[in-house]
């Protein structure tokens, strides 16, 4: 399916599904075909634990913070 760029605005959520789900779709400009609307595949695994060891969570990391409640709250004397 060739579909020019500005139905292409006005339609892309169904576009999308549709590419995902397989079917052809080539966005064009002026009867040009610039691109092919295709499902993103991921190029390798994710490697988990990049951040291991390199972020530091404070011990007072859920204590509430005084300024901040009364920024939220207004002050409540």
């Amino acid at each position: 399916m060739i579909v020019n760029l500005s139905e292409a605005k006005a339609h892309l959520s169904q576009l999308v599904d549709r590419a995902y789900h397989g079917e052809q779709i080539i966005i064009a400009k002026h009867g040009l075909a610039l691109i092919d609307l295709v499902p993103h595949k991921p190029t390798g695994k994710r490697k988990l634990g990049q951040l291991a060891g390199k972020l530091t969570v404070p011990d007072d990391f859920l204590e509430e913070d005084p300024v901040i409640n009364e920024m939220f709250y207004g002050n409540a004397k």
